[in-house]
């Protein structure tokens, strides 16, 4: 744990316990969430077979970000969780959306 508070740059261990329990309600809230935003946008696995679960995937990815750092707010982790969007989305390409 050690090691990953010092990649992350936190200084407790209370810290990196409310960024697991973040990334734990994140994830699950996101899991949650896609069945009915499938559903709304219409898209069953009776239509795309082995395809829905990828493309149920990609259509839940920008869900997670969003929630990842709204929860992250809640829980007072607003700054970890912005600079870990910004580093996530620039090592994918998407850079050009923030600023240096």
């Amino acid at each position: 744990m050690k090691k990953l508070k010092e990649r992350w740059g936190i200084e407790s261990n209370f810290q990196l316990t409310l960024i697991f329990i973040v990334f734990a309600i994140t994830g699950s809230t996101s899991a949650w969430l896609s069945k009915p935003f499938c559903f709304w946008l219409g898209i069953t696995k009776a239509d795309l077979g082995f395809w829905f679960t990828p493309i149920r995937l990609l259509l839940i990815f920008p869900i997670y970000q969003v929630l990842l750092v709204l929860i992250g707010f809640l829980f007072g982790q607003f700054q970890f969780f912005w600079a870990f969007e910004k580093k996530m989305l620039r090592s994918m390409g998407f850079g050009f959306l923030f600023k240096t």
